[in-house]
């Protein structure tokens, strides 16, 4: 231990230094919230709550918890999110997989149709009247089937299927007489976990975190992401305990003090996640951007 570090040397304590740092800018915004959302409202409105709760009250969770709405929102923003990330897993190794393989002809060509969508789109408006088009304005699937397809997931899956799954493994399933799709579920997709996890939780974290879709594309409260509710009641502070608290579940607490409870209510579902696929994470997404 000593030997170790003596080896240390001054560019190494600053590398150590920075990167505290920047662990506790995000970190610590968390336990500021954290320590506000159990505060007694006194010392919150006071602004003497910093990193450490003063007092205990619990008021703002107990009001999140008994209001209808905030509970139906976030039970039906993990539905979707769920479902969002099943369909957006499925859809983006169907087309990474087949386009990474050599002996697809015109493989060249789709994968630069589908890169092609990364940098150029049509637009709010266009994209409003095609959903209208397509009924799906004021309906679930608004928040799912236009954005279950990344062009960024796929480039990154595709690569990992180019640099990390041999052409012989295939032929050789091939000659044991496997088909397409027993080579892809059997063989493939287990020992492609590192880029299953990496692509999930960009798909998890990233349906999780919109809410601009809902707010273009949907007008009834029953259908609202529990991130739009969240971003209502940071916009508009005056009218904040309107929004998360109804008359059946009224307590006496501050609006910043739901603010930060709603905060850290809807962080929760996402840092329950993240543990079981860190592991994967960083495997994942080095190995998948080793070449193009």
């Amino acid at each position: 231990m000593r030997s170790g570090l003596k080896k240390l040397t001054i560019a190494d304590f600053i590398m150590i230094a920075i990167i505290v740092l920047l662990c506790s800018t995000c970190i610590l915004p968390f336990v500021h919230l954290l320590s506000k959302s159990i505060s007694e409202n006194a010392y919150v409105l006071a602004k003497k709550v910093y990193f450490l709760p003063k007092g205990l009250n619990l008021e703002a969770y107990i009001a999140i918890f008994r209001d209808g709405q905030l509970t139906h929102s976030m039970l039906y923003s993990v539905m979707v999110t769920v479902i969002f990330t099943v369909l957006g897993l499925i859809t983006t190794v169907m087309a990474a997989w087949p386009l990474s393989r050599k002996r697809l002809k015109g493989r060249v060509f789709f994968t630069f149709v589908i890169m092609f969508t990364m940098y150029f789109g049509a637009g709010l408006i266009p994209t409003y009247l095609l959903y209208s088009r397509l009924n799906l304005l004021n309906t679930m699937w608004v928040l799912i089937l236009p954005l279950i397809f990344a062009p960024y997931n796929f480039l990154i899956m595709k690569t990992y299927f180019q640099s990390n799954i041999p052409d012989s493994l295939e032929e050789s399933a091939y000659l044991d007489g496997a088909s397409n799709t027993q080579i892809l579920i059997k063989i493939i997709l287990p020992i492609s976990k590192p880029i299953l996890a990496t692509i999930s939780l960009f798909l998890a974290v990233g349906r999780w975190n919109a809410y601009q879709d809902s707010k273009f594309f949907i007008t009834k409260k029953s259908l609202h992401m529990i991130q739009y509710l969240l971003s209502m009641m940071v916009l508009t502070a005056s009218e904040s305990e309107k929004i998360s608290i109804s008359e059946a579940s009224l307590v006496t607490t501050t609006p910043e003090v739901i603010q930060a409870a709603a905060v850290m209510f809807v962080s929760i579902p996402i840092l329950c996640v993240y543990p079981f696929v860190q592991k994967y994470f960083v495997k994942g997404i080095m190995i998948g951007a080793i070449k193009g």
